[in-house]
């Protein structure tokens, strides 16, 4: 028998939440991970190659480019294609947009 938590969290997950939340929270996921914090902080230097992300977070390049898809599912990285290789940088206009809207959904906008 499921615990009630757990009832609650099932429930919470089937009620669609509105677009403009769903966008919030995945952009709040996606930096709550420490590996993605640390391709953020690579990335924030300049952009890299699949390749160079997996020799600075030293995984798997099958794991980094899964983070790197929920990085830019969040809207937080741009990729683009160079012959074989992956190029990843950072969209620098990324958190102050968030957080833009982030105060408008909250009602903290000045």
């Amino acid at each position: 028998m499921p615990s009630p938590a757990r009832i609650r969290s099932t429930i919470a997950t089937i009620t669609a939440p509105p677009d403009d939340l769903r966008d919030l929270r995945a952009f709040h996921k996606a930096l709550a991970d420490t590996t993605r914090l640390r391709l953020l902080q690579r990335l924030a230097d300049a952009p890299a190659t699949v390749t160079e992300l997996t020799g600075h977070v030293d995984l798997s390049q099958p794991l980094v480019s899964w983070h790197l898809r929920r990085l830019e599912v969040a809207g937080l990285i741009e990729t683009r294609r160079s012959g074989r290789e992956v190029i990843c940088s950072l969209r620098r206009d990324a958190l102050d947009r968030f957080r833009a809207r982030e105060g408008e959904l909250l009602g903290l906008a000045s």
